[in-house]
């Protein structure tokens, strides 16, 4: 049974960080039309028992509209959690940064905020600052190498970056996984076999539990 819709709405990205799981991926601008996937959600939750509803990338943000999109059928559809995950970084307009978290306010119910030693390396703090104080449902949201508790400089930098969201409710975040750029730009810290299968990938011939929504508009499981 089906509990859980995730939208990549653009590969398309921001940022050029080094622990990137898609690596080289080139922002073609090909995104989610969700006008062309309308009523999607609301015939899923009729036969099936949806949950959850999350949108990433790349970069979601660069397209809020189709975001914006998503979640509000999802809601209309009676889904109760409406989650997003970005780098924050879409703008350096403080006035449409603003105007953008406070839409999504209104349909979003947790919003995961990706900074950390990665992010940073790239992406302006300002800006994504500025989104945080608008924005609300907010959680930091780091990656960490290794382990959250290890000491590489990747995480020393990632506690710092923290540190500059004073009183913002920190996730476990994730652990980086080895796999596109983390394995070109990383891979020192993968010592021995590196797994083969990513914690977010779904077994063959498992329970379909999940659908997956790439930019073009197709539908995958797990």
């Amino acid at each position: 049974m089906i509990d859980r819709v995730e939208f990549a709405v653009t590969w398309g990205c921001t940022g050029r960080c080094k622990h990137c799981s898609l690596g080289d991926t080139e922002n073609t601008g090909e995104h989610i039309e969700y006008a062309k996937l309308a009523g999607m959600l609301t015939r899923v939750k009729t036969e099936h028992p949806v949950e959850s509803v999350m949108c990433f990338g790349g970069e979601p943000l660069l397209y809020p509209e189709e975001v914006r999109a998503i979640f509000a059928e999802a809601k209309a559809a009676g889904i109760p959690k409406r989650q997003l995950i970005t780098n924050g970084f879409f703008s350096r307009d403080a006035q449409k940064i603003a105007e953008t978290a406070d839409k999504l306010n209104a349909c979003a119910t947790e919003i995961l905020l990706s900074v950390d030693g990665f992010h940073q390396e790239s992406i302006p703090i300002e800006p994504v600052r500025i989104f945080a104080e608008h924005a609300q449902h907010v959680k930091l949201h780091p990656a960490w190498l290794v382990s959250a508790e290890d000491d590489n400089p990747w995480n020393v930098r990632t506690r710092e970056v923290l540190a500059q969201f004073p009183g913002a409710p920190v996730s476990k975040g994730n652990v980086v996984f080895p796999r596109g750029n983390a394995l070109k730009y990383l891979r020192g810290y993968f010592p021995g076999e590196l797994p083969t299968r990513s914690p977010y990938d779904q077994e063959p011939g498992e329970e379909i539990t999940c659908l997956f929504v790439c930019p073009n508009g197709d539908v995958r499981s797990g």
